[in-house]
């Protein structure tokens, strides 16, 4: 006999409240697609992992005054040109399929302008399957096993699920098996070659710790949002909206038989979740046939060919994956008949159309109709975004106009806490979607910092652990051990021979009835100590039970105290982020305070330094005045002097015969030495030397043809006036196979004002000073009179220095 079955001990849910205060992100991700063509123009270069810089194409100017920008968007992480799918799905869904095998919900958008790879990010390319095979490929492989038998779960129009038993799943497996319905796929059904490549992912995936006590059912949904309508993609309804059926005379062919599809219902179930009324859920048990599903409801997607893509999908698709899982019984065979125990998780997989402007795609008629329409509910997203990030920001209650789309607000249960959010940015970095990709980057730029509560884990059943497996365990003998009946049959005393040979035989009964009564006396025996043994056991069965609630209920309101803890650190955390926050602006304006402030020092240290700059240069031009005042004054008074001695000295002196100025040694061969730095003096007495090299830079070649050497140097003396200096040296050979000049004398020729009846004279020596100083010729004639020596295959260029030290000797 059956034991009657009695209600399963659950743990004390946590209540919903407790970890509210804990958020996390809207991860936001950016996906650049490759160009279509190598030598198009790139806006969009990836930095690093995490960011991405536009750069204002040719053509395009932000600024009035013309200036190019370049501006840098960080992401969570940015996916480079040559990245696989594999690579996104192991970063971005494979947590959130892992959340869903958890019981928690998850939503991914992919969003971004037409033509920027969504769809591909979403459904892929034969060979290279997207993000949406891969989750489901994931899922099965975690799942496959512990998958509970076809209709065992069933969904209702409430937004859950009931539970069947095996019979009555079995009658409607029998009744759906004798009637077939194109909404259900089959399992024996060869995968449809048009997208077996798709779903042919090599690499193996799977969730860790799946609860092996419970069993699993999926269900999947496709819907699409048309102009702000919801349709359901697998409604089997002859519906073909964008291609309609021509007569011959090639005009619109009128059907009687066509049903336009009915648009659904958004709903709200009794836990204030979102749902859309009426919609087909199918239950799948492989990711063949859940992807013949979507294949099928793709195909009625709108999709249409415009200016920018050929084929531009004109409505927000979603394909929703619900996971429905429930525990087993007490003994592990059965799934335990209790609807309170059931746990429904989803994921929510958006494909948005894209955002575009009209006068870029063309469109007219219907296609500006859906144009505006997706620009609109676009727009309401990003709005809902604006306003969620003021409230958590600024602690304002602003409310979001989630109702102002269909989009907006059959998710608004994620944005208050049902499940994580994740966002791939689509971007194509080609310069005509310049401006188009800078607006999507300022949505991701307000996306990612809205915050959404973590969703709450599911209650922990009550039943003992491993309890699928302990049945197996237990089931039949192992080796040749025997079994409990056969040992139990082997202490039963030997039953006597029941053979009668004779009528009157009188001893062979009562030995098979004596025999019979002990047997059942021990048998009684046996029934009582059994009995009493489970009771025993039972009592011990009960008392571990108590210990176990105990225990839990212990470790229960340890965490419940945890959970105050750590909400309290959370709550000191945001204090001290807003904190944070607020020294972060002042440091900000601090720091534009005191660049401002820099600018100012930086601009009066130049006008300081301008000002010493010209002070320095009238101060020396003061100088140089105060010293030519003073030559002057001396020159008259020496003229003064000379003129008096000279009237004293001519009554007594012959007349005296005047000589023109001839240069000295003109017989020898010269080398004429102009610096091209020397200025012409346009006087009438001009240094004149024949047979003269004249250059303008000293060389080997010249020194080794001559005998002479004149250098001309001129300088600017204390009067203001230009003096030339003629330093004369004679050109000797040295041992090393160069040459060396010795300077001999020096002649000076200078001009002089009218006004100070100054004379032309050729230098002469200057009369030795009071205090026996030597004069001025004889100290550069005794700085002059050093050699100078030039090596074999030397070249001396402009910067030829005459080296005050003797020449050296070889040894």
């Amino acid at each position: 006999m059956k034991p009657a079955r009695t209600k399963t001990p659950r743990k004390p849910p946590v209540k919903k409240g407790s970890q509210t205060s804990l958020k996390d992100p809207v991860g936001v991700y950016c996906r650049v697609r490759p160009l279509s063509l190598p030598e198009q123009e790139c806006c969009i270069e990836v930095i690093n992992n995490t960011t991405v810089q536009l750069h204002t194409p040719e053509g395009f100017r932000l600024n009035r005054n013309g200036d190019y920008k370049e501006t840098q968007y960080s992401f969570k992480q940015v996916f480079g040109t040559h990245t696989t799918q594999k690579e996104l799905f192991d970063v971005v869904a494979n947590p959130l399929v892992d959340d869903l095998i958890h019981g928690k919900n998850g939503l991914l958008f992919t969003y971004g302008v037409t033509g920027s790879g969504k769809t591909h990010t979403m459904t892929g390319s034969p060979g290279e399957g997207g993000l949406l095979p891969r989750c489901l490929h994931m899922l099965f492989n975690s799942i496959g096993s512990f998958q509970a038998k076809r209709y065992v779960f069933k969904s209702n129009d409430r937004n859950s699920m009931d539970i069947q038993c095996e019979v009555d799943a079995l009658l409607e497996r029998q009744k759906r098996e004798a009637t077939p319905n194109p909404k259900t796929p089959s399992s024996k059904r060869q995968v449809d070659p048009e997208f077996a490549d798709m779903i042919n992912v090599q690499e193996f995936c799977k969730a860790e710790e799946v609860d092996e006590d419970s069993v699993y059912g999926v269900f999947v949904s496709y819907i699409e949002i048309y102009n702000n309508y919801i349709y359901d993609l697998l409604e089997e309804v002859p519906f073909d909206p964008i291609k309609p059926k021509w007569n011959s005379c090639s005009t619109p062919m009128r059907n009687t038989d066509f049903v336009p599809p009915q648009s659904k219902l958004l709903r709200e179930d009794k836990n204030h979740n979102m749902y859309v009324a009426g919609c087909t859920e199918v239950e799948v048990k492989s990711t063949e046939e859940a992807f013949e599903v979507f294949w099928r409801g793709q195909k009625k997607r709108r999709i249409a060919n415009t200016h920018l893509n050929h084929e531009s999908s004109r409505s927000h698709s979603v394909f929703n994956i619900k996971l429905v899982q429930a525990p087993l019984d007490a003994d592990g065979d059965n799934v335990l008949q209790e609807k309170e125990q059931i746990t429904i998780s989803q994921l929510s997989l958006v494909d948005l159309a894209g955002s575009e402007r009209t006068n870029r795609t063309k469109a007219e008629g219907n296609r500006l109709r859906e144009a505006g329409n997706i620009n609109q509910s676009l727009m309401t997203l990003r709005t809902c975004m604006e306003v969620l990030r003021e409230n958590q920001t600024y602690g304002t209650n602003k409310m979001v106009p989630y109702r102002d789309s269909k989009l907006t607000h059959l998710f608004k249960n994620y944005f208050d806490g049902e499940g994580k959010v994740r966002l791939i940015v689509c971007v194509n970095p080609k310069a005509e979607d310049y401006e188009e990709s800078l607006q999507v980057m300022r949505f991701a730029e307000v996306t990612q910092e809205v915050e959404v509560a973590r969703p709450t884990d599911k209650a922990i059943c009550g039943l003992t652990p491993g309890r699928r497996y302990r049945n197996q365990a237990r089931a039949g003998p192992v080796g040749d051990e025997p079994l409990v009946s056969e040992v139990v049959l082997q202490s039963f005393p030997p039953l006597p021979s029941c053979e009668l040979l004779d009528v009157n035989d009188e001893q062979t009964l009562p030995r098979l009835i004596e025999a019979l009564e002990r047997r059942h006396h021990l048998r009684q025996m046996m029934i009582e100590e059994f009995n009493k043994q489970a009771i025993t056991f039972k009592a011990l069965l009960q008392e571990f039970d108590n210990a176990v609630l105990n225990k839990e209920n212990y470790i229960q309101g340890k965490l419940n105290e945890k959970e105050k803890v750590i909400s309290g650190q959370k709550m000191e955390i945001e204090r001290l982020e807003k904190k944070n926050k607020t020294l972060e602006y002042k440091v900000e304006i601090l720091e534009k305070t005191t660049t401002i402030y820099e600018e100012d020092k930086r601009n009066l240290q130049q006008e300081l330094e301008t000002q010493n700059q010209k002070l320095q240069r009238q101060f020396s031009d003061k100088r140089r005045l105060e010293a030519r005042l003073q030559g002057m004054v001396t020159e008259t008074t020496m003229k003064w002097e000379k003129e008096c001695f000279l009237s004293q000295s001519d009554q007594n002196a012959p007349p005296i015969r005047l000589r023109h100025r001839r240069s000295r040694s003109a017989g020898d061969r010269w080398v004429d030495h102009k610096p091209a730095t020397n200025l012409q003096t346009e006087t009438v007495m001009q240094p004149h030397v024949p047979r003269a090299i004249t250059v303008s830079v000293a060389n080997e070649k010249a020194l080794a043809k001559c005998e002479k050497y004149m250098l001309t140097h001129q300088e600017l003396a204390s009067d203001g006036e230009i003096e030339t200096k003629l330093i004369k040296g004679d050109v000797y050979k040295t041992r090393g196979g160069g040459q060396s000049v010795q300077f001999t004398e020096i002649e000076t020729l200078k001009q002089e004002s009218p006004t100070s009846s100054r004379k032309r004279r050729s230098s002469t020596a200057a009369p030795a000073q009071p205090d026996g100083t030597e004069s001025e010729w004889t100290d550069v004639e005794t700085r002059c009179s050093v050699a100078v020596e030039m090596k074999a295959g030397s070249q001396l260029g402009p910067g030829y220095q005459h080296h005050a030290q003797p020449k050296r000797k070889k040894p």
